[in-house]
């Protein structure tokens, strides 16, 4: 059964609040836009967002909840997973792996690096750097427990500036 796995790096975070940790770092004005200037291209490439996991990054939950607002009409729920907050690709693969087979679109709003090397190591891609706000859809045909290096096909990747200039 074809899997497929939706990504998408949280939108711009405001780093004028120096007495915030990471996780508490809110989006700045710039990242707001962004999600709502994506939220309508994200949907027409095929993101059900259906079974969305994000980071507890404030600015990754904040992303998904801006992308929500600005889909009207549409119930978007997604689940806080702590597992997300990483910036390892290695452990975007197991929390991959961990998913049930019987989920066959999963939607993840992450961190970078984890973001940029996981997707090409997934679909053997050479993308130098995921943008804020970006989204990439990949596709995967085998169950999750299988997925591994060079076993999926990206099919998406939408930045914010591609939108804005096509």
């Amino acid at each position: 059964m074809i899997k497929r796995l939706h990504l998408i790096r949280h939108a711009k975070s405001d780093w004028n609040h120096p007495k915030l940790s990471d996780v508490e770092r809110p989006l700045n004005a710039k990242g707001l836009l962004a999600t709502k200037v994506m939220a309508r291209h994200i949907l027409d490439a095929g993101c059900d967002f259906k079974n969305v996991y994000t980071s507890l990054a404030v600015r990754a939950c904040t992303t998904i909840e801006n992308i929500a607002s600005h889909l009207p009409g549409r119930s978007i729920d997604w689940h806080i997973d702590d597992r997300l907050y990483t910036f390892s690709a290695g452990d975007l693969l197991d929390w991959c792996h961990d998913l049930p087979d019987d989920l066959n679109d999963v939607t993840i709003v992450g961190h970078n690096p984890a973001i940029t090397e996981f997707s090409n190591r997934m679909c053997g891609t050479d993308i130098v750097n995921v943008p804020t706000c970006a989204y990439i859809q990949m596709e995967y045909d085998g169950e999750w427990k299988d997925l591994n290096q060079n076993t999926a096909k990206r099919t998406k990747f939408l930045t914010p500036k591609m939108v804005r200039n096509p």
